[in-house]
Order: C-alpha cells, then sequence, then structure tokens
C-alpha cells in the first residue's frame, strides 16, 4: 500500500541560514521555494494529501524581527499563489490551513482566506498547513467543540466515540508517514492523535537541504516497512 497522506515537519531553516553566514530568518525563503518542489514530488508520486508543520504555537515568541519577516513572507507567498490560480487548478492543488489562525495579522488571515476559497473545489492534491498550531491545542479545541455540540444540540456522551472524537479535530485525515528534517527525534506537538499508526522518518537535513532524492528514499523506505498496527 502506497502513501496516501503525507506529514512533513519542516525543521532547520534558521540553522542553515547560520551556517551558510546569512541572517538567520533568510533560511525561511530557503525553505518557502522546497516547499512547492515537495507539492510536486508529492503529486507525481499520487500522493493525495501532504500535511506541512508550518509554523507552531511557540514560534509566535520568535524575536520581533523573525516574526515580521515570517509575516511578510506568508502573505508574500500565500498571495503569489493565488495569482496562479489557473496552474493550481490546472494541478488540481487544494490549500487548506489548520490551527488558531485568529492569532495571525489581518493581512496574513486575509491571503490564507482567498487562497483557501480560490482552491476550494480542486481535488487532486490537498495541502494541508498547520499554522499556529499546536497539537496539545488541537485536542483542548476539539474537546470545547464536542462541550458545546452537547450544551447546545444534546450530544450524550454514548455518541461519542473514536470516530467522533476525530471528526472533530481540525484534520481528521491520518498522515501514513511523518518525515522531519533537521535531526531532532521527535514530533513536537504535531498531529499526536492523528500519528497514533504513522510510520517515522528523521533526518539530519535541514528542510532547504531535502531534495527529490531524500523524498523518493523515503518513499522507498514506508514501503518496505510492515505495517500491522498493533496487529
Amino acid at each position: 500500500m502506497g502513501i496516501r497522506h503525507l506529514g512533513i515537519i519542516i525543521d532547520g531553516n534558521r540553522r542553515l541560514a547560520q551556517r551558510l553566514m546569512l541572517q538567520p530568518w533568510k533560511g525561511h525563503e530557503l525553505g518557502a521555494r522546497k516547499v512547492e518542489k515537495l507539492l510536486n514530488w508529492c503529486s507525481e508520486a499520487g500522493i493525495k494529501e501532504v500535511t506541512f508543520y508550518a509554523f507552531s504555537l511557540q514560534n509566535f515568541k520568535r524575536p520581533k524581527l523573525e516574526f515580521d519577516y515570517l509575516m511578510n513572507l506568508f502573505v508574500r507567498e500565500f498571495n503569489g499563489l493565488s495569482q496562479r490560480v489557473d496552474e493550481l487548478r490546472e494541478k488540481g492543488l487544494r490549500i487548506r490551513f489548520i490551527g488558531r489562525r485568529e492569532l495571525f495579522p489581518k493581512e496574513v488571515q486575509t491571503s490564507m482566506n482567498k487562497l483557501e476559497a480560490l482552491t476550494k473545489d480542486h481535488s487532486k492534491l490537498t495541502a494541508y498547513f498547520a499554522m499556529a498550531y499546536g497539537g496539545r491545542e488541537e485536542v483542548i479545541d476539539a474537546i470545547k467543540k464536542i462541550a458545546l455540540r452537547a450544551k447546545t444540540n444534546g450530544l450524550t456522551p454514548d455518541k461519542i466515540d473514536e470516530k467522533f472524537v476525530m471528526e472533530s479535530l481540525y484534520l481528521p485525515s491520518e498522515p501514513d508517514l511523518v518525515i522531519r528534517t533537521g535531526g531532532e527525534h521527535r514530533l513536537s506537538n504535531f498531529l499526536p492523535l492523528q500519528t497514533i499508526y504513522s510510520e517515522l522518518i528523521f533526518l539530519d537535513k535541514m528542510w532547504p537541504e531535502f531534495e527529490k532524492e531524500d523524498f523518493l528514499e523515503c518513499v522507498a523506505e514506508f514501503e518496505r516497512r510492515d505495517r500491522r498496527f498493533g496487529r
């Protein structure tokens, strides 16, 4: 069975920039270029969903100069994609954002909403960007949603099962494989409920250094593994 849903923890942008003696936030620009390449590779491989861990809730604590640079980068990249809607339609690329997007500056929110609206009917490949995202916070928000339904719609405990909880998350889909670049060997609050049976691959390469041959090797490694799901 091949990969239907791929999760990517894109780590190492700043460290690569420092190694290249650039300003740390310049690495994010290198990383943004790699995102589009990965989407093309996923499309070629027949992958239907890919989720990028792009900006965590903890990332809001970054230094102001870096934070402002990132916000401008997001607006520029998202608006740039919106201007290429015919190309996105031809590729069948649908883009969605998951997380507490209301925490972002209005200009970032506007660029997200526009891109989602323009691509909502595309169906070949869905790219989820986890923005202002935290896995524990996702679970908390799901609990709040369930509690509200219990209060307003008479939801009873016997109706709450695993399927119901998963459908209350930002992202009900479960990645088959999660790749993390940057040398760290942890998920760092990324999709804690959705990844319980995901295969995990950790790479020492920084995200902007991730190339097609690395992607293909990860796909091959996934296919070599025996996924038993506890059986």
